[in-house]
């Protein structure tokens, strides 16, 4: 994985030119954008970024382009720039997600502050979304019988009302329990339950 990048969306050259000096000079990457259309044109970075973005663009603006990222799936922090701010429109860019909403002039210190959290808050979910992906590796690696010995396990049922249920002997159960744990690097039952939880909680279809 790359660095944290920093994207700049905005259709004044001058604007772009100096919030890229501004945020390069504390060592971050910067890519900067005219529109919104040319920044989807780029592929999503395999590294934590958020993006700095004028509400007020050419085509696309910056509060609809929140929206389509939405529509697209694509999870990006944004930190919302105006010189034609209102609170009405701060209201809606927040409640969608954005992480602040700085008004022109604003104070080069709020804006790097802003981009911090952002930068953090991305870096959080992708490592969330890493664990849950390998979770889910892990309970596919799971014979269809593990798979259902432990959900019976998670729901509470005992070793010898699963091993009734299946129509199996109460050892057997044992053995798919224990390499169910093995399998899910669990290192007790307890955290099996909650990397089970945790996929449930996911929406993962296998384990509804």
């Amino acid at each position: 994985m790359n660095g944290p990048v920093v994207f700049v969306v905005d259709d004044d050259r001058s604007v772009r030119s100096s919030l890229k000096l501004l945020i390069s000079s504390v060592g971050l990457q910067v890519e900067s954008f005219e529109s919104a259309d040319t920044f989807l044109q780029r592929k999503p970075p395999d590294a934590p970024s958020c993006l700095v973005l004028d509400v007020r663009l050419r085509g696309l603006s910056g509060l609809d382009f929140q929206r389509e990222l939405a529509v697209r799936n694509i999870h990006i922090p944004i930190i919302f720039i105006t010189g034609h701010g209102d609170i009405p429109m701060s209201v809606r860019a927040m409640k969608a997600g954005a992480v602040e909403f700085l008004t022109k002039p604003f104070r080069d210190q709020d804006l790097l502050d802003a981009i911090r959290i952002a930068l953090e808050k991305d870096s959080a979910r992708r490592g969330q979304e890493k664990e849950l992906t390998d979770l889910k590796e892990r309970f596919d690696s799971l014979t269809p019988r593990e798979q259902k010995v432990i959900s019976m396990v998670v729901s509470g049922m005992l070793n010898k009302q699963i091993a009734d249920e299946l129509g199996t002997a109460e050892n057997t159960v044992k053995v798919h329990r224990s390499r169910a744990i093995e399998k899910m690097h669990a290192q007790s039952l307890a955290e099996l339950v909650k990397m089970v939880e945790k996929l449930k909680s996911s929406s993962e279809p296998r384990m509804l």
